[in-house]
């Protein structure tokens, strides 16, 4: 998996087995978005915990096993990741009638602190992340306020509260936020005339009412025997992306497929050779989903947890030298999944204290599924999601 948006891939994946095992009901997150947020932690570490992150976001390249010897060929291979990383975001975030996709970065920094001007610079050029000035010493709550406001603008209100009330207080530095927006329509959308009440099986004898959307077309699509499963993508406008289902044949069965799935896998199911165009069709629930999760305690399971914990900068820190510590590392995400499309967003912030067949397939999502929605040329998960509890 060389490209970027295949390692964020397998980050995502990588991420999402973490909270299956921890979590009940739907998940729903960005891997895209939490993986911008560590990158720009990548960019206040060095040594040791830079090389952490670098590999907990799956990057090649690696300051140890490569021998760099000189300061200035660590700085040139971190601009190179920087760059690919910068690249990607740009590509993802092409303006399209098809779509409005967003991502946005912001730094909010306490105005009594000075910041190394070096690091200020990285991420306004990489991550388009300029500093806003608050007031943390005298009014957290009202700073804290202001970031959640912004965050909600970002998302069209679809985001709110991404700091909770106390979660930033006096002795906070800097909160690093990232957004991530995606509404797109269907290429091809549901009649609302077929939306009808259908019953969702949670398990073989629990079941709750929902609002099925039915179609019949052309759909890329793909038996998974080896799994016992079906793999089926619906493109939005354009075909720039995609949303894939992974629906397993029988109601019980999508836990013992998580545990068969990987990274490598998903990117080989939904590549063009694998899958085949056939006439489906499909029952989609019409669903929405809206979670948060404070990411310290998983970010760490997935890898070097002081890389998370205490990401001790040489960049943000302040002219004395005194290091910043990851105070929190919080992530809310959000969809609704309609006979138009679908739309999405995601926020995550870190705070900072001192311290072909002519017959039908049928594709009938009446229970548990993993859905994700990939950006196709750069094969890259933006969102990540099951859905098991209507």
């Amino acid at each position: 998996m060389d490209s970027l948006g295949a390692a964020y891939t397998q980050f995502g994946f990588n991420l999402f087995q973490k909270l299956n095992k921890i979590k009940d009901g739907n998940i729903f997150f960005s891997p895209a978005g939490i993986s911008a947020a560590i990158g720009m932690l990548v960019f206040g570490a060095q040594g040791a915990t830079a090389a952490q992150l670098q590999k907990m976001l799956s990057f090649k390249k690696d300051t140890e096993s490569s021998r760099i010897k000189t300061e200035e060929e660590k700085i040139e291979k971190s601009e190179e990741i920087y760059h690919q990383f910068q690249e990607f975001l740009s590509e993802i975030g092409k303006s399209t009638d098809g779509y409005e996709l967003r991502i946005a970065n912001r730094l909010f920094g306490e105005k009594t602190y000075l910041f190394l001007q070096k690091y200020l610079d990285y991420v306004e050029k990489h991550y388009h992340a300029s500093l806003e000035p608050v007031d943390f010493v005298n009014a957290a709550d009202e700073s804290r306020k202001k970031i959640n406001s912004w965050v909600e603008s970002q998302t069209k209100e679809k985001v709110k509260d991404l700091f909770p009330d106390g979660s930033l207080d006096s002795f906070t530095k800097l909160a690093l936020v990232n957004i991530v927006y995606f509404k797109g329509q269907w290429d091809r959308e549901f009649k609302k005339e077929n939306t009808k009440e259908e019953e969702f099986w949670l398990n073989k004898s629990t079941s709750r009412c929902v609002p099925m959307m039915t179609q019949s077309h052309a759909y890329s699509f793909a038996f998974l025997e080896d799994l016992q499963a079906k793999l089926l993508g619906i493109p939005y406008k354009n075909n720039d992306l995609s949303m894939f289902v992974l629906l397993p044949n029988d109601t019980d069965d999508l836990e013992k497929i998580i545990d068969h799935i990987t990274p490598e896998k998903l990117v080989e199911w939904t590549s063009p050779g694998h899958m085949e165009v056939r006439n489906v069709t499909l029952h989609l629930p019409r669903f929405a989903v809206e979670d948060g999760y404070d990411l310290e305690a998983v970010l760490a399971a997935v890898g070097p947890g002081d890389a998370v914990r205490e990401p001790r900068a040489d960049s943000p820190r302040s002219a004395s030298h005194s290091g910043l510590q990851a105070q929190k590392f919080l992530h809310r995400a959000f969809v609704a999944v309609t006979e138009g499309g679908t739309e999405t967003a995601a926020g995550t912030g870190v705070g900072f204290a001192l311290t072909l067949a002519p017959e039908y397939e049928h594709f009938h999502c009446n229970h548990p599924f993993l859905f994700f929605v990939r950006h196709n040329q750069s094969n890259s998960i933006l969102f990540f999601g099951r859905f098991s509890s209507p």
